[in-house]
């Protein structure tokens, strides 16, 4: 059954080609789309603004996304390995491209909205500090440590989108946009269906391609993934994925909510601590772990005492928030530049 909005002009009653965009839009997507989609219009935003003629509001706000400089900035961001030694492990860019691609096929089996996803999953880390996990587990500590507050990479996505980009502007993204960003991760849900698609697939994409790059650096081998697991999901990332999507759609579909099989569903989390245990939190991630806690420390020390030498991000932030808004946008290069300036004597680099 189709949920037709009160204003939408009746298809029948005109050519589609005639009518103005929004109402070209609104009409296809109570035709077409699920009753439980979310309706590109009205937009809502923070601060209102005119409607563009030729994209919707979740359009406009992935492209606000696309062309930010935080975005640009995934592309030298960790995902799991810092600085490896091959072209082909993923990045913090490739596994948002990656994850976001596979929320699309969920939305659109499902009838949901593809713009409001695809704008959902180009956002959803763009608060990512430098090295992973290990650079957001060292701010975390920072702060708790100096202002009695925690550091969590939603939460900054968010303040991103809404403080940080357009010097100190921010996006003015719609409402549902923003709040799949900051609830992709944590105890609260996203409010839309297409927000719970992000935050479901968001796992799926980087369990069974860090998988992949873990393989190709010989952290693992195939025989060391958990058989029972694997049996069930499929012998390669390709399968798994294909087997973990097509499982959502099937327990989604006609609910008002994001599902998996519980079968599925537990064999997927147990391949997640499985990482966790042996990629994410395990001796070559640790290995690595010091250096980088003795990096990010350094430079927070350093800029906490003389914040007057980084940018003012935010003109209304604290000291404290302002060391962790520049330290937190930096990629994994520009962080050990600016702690190689301040650590080696500058004739010691030659």
């Amino acid at each position: 059954m189709r949920r037709e909005h009160p204003t939408a002009p009746k298809i029948e009653a005109m050519p589609v080609t005639t009518l103005a965009f929004e109402d070209r839009i609104r009409v296809w997507e109570d035709q077409f789309l699920s009753q439980n989609a979310t309706r590109s219009y009205p937009a809502e935003r923070a601060t209102p603004e005119p409607d563009s003629p030729l994209r919707t509001p979740f359009q406009r706000d992935r492209d606000r996304i696309v062309h930010s400089k935080s975005f640009r900035r995934l592309k030298s961001k960790t995902q799991v390995f810092v600085a490896p030694e091959g072209d082909h492990y993923r990045t913090r860019l490739s596994h948002t491209l990656e994850a976001c691609g596979i929320a699309r096929t969920v939305a659109r089996a499902l009838g949901l909205n593809e713009d409001l996803t695809e704008a959902i999953g180009l956002g959803h880390d763009l608060g990512h500090p430098p090295f992973g996990h290990a650079g957001e587990e060292t701010l975390d500590r920072c702060l708790r440590e100096r202002a009695g507050c925690g550091f969590k990479h939603n939460e900054h996505s968010l303040r991103v989108v809404e403080v940080l980009e357009r010097d100190g502007v921010g996006l003015n993204l719609t409402a549902p946009v923003r709040d799949g960003i900051v609830h992709h991760t944590g105890p609260v849900k996203p409010r839309t269906l297409e927000g719970r698609i992000v935050r479901l697939v968001d796992r799926v994409a980087y369990i069974n391609h860090d998988i992949d790059d873990a393989l190709r650096a010989g952290i693992l081998r195939q025989s060391d993934l958990p058989a029972a697991e694997i049996e069930l999901l499929g012998p390669t990332g390709s399968i798994r994925i294909d087997t973990l999507v097509a499982d959502i759609v099937e327990n989604s579909r006609g609910v008002a909510d994001i599902r998996q099989s519980e079968e599925v569903g537990m064999a997927m989390l147990r391949l997640r601590k499985f990482m966790f245990d042996r990629v994410y939190l395990g001796a070559t991630a640790r290995s690595e772990h010091a250096r980088v806690e003795r990096t990010m420390t350094g430079l927070f020390e350093h800029y906490l005492a003389n914040p007057e030498i980084i940018p003012a991000l935010d003109p209304a932030a604290d000291d404290v928030q302002r060391v962790t808004d520049y330290i937190a946008g930096m990629t994994d290069r520009y962080c050990i530049a600016r702690f190689t300036d301040l650590a080696i004597p500058e004739a010691a680099r030659f």
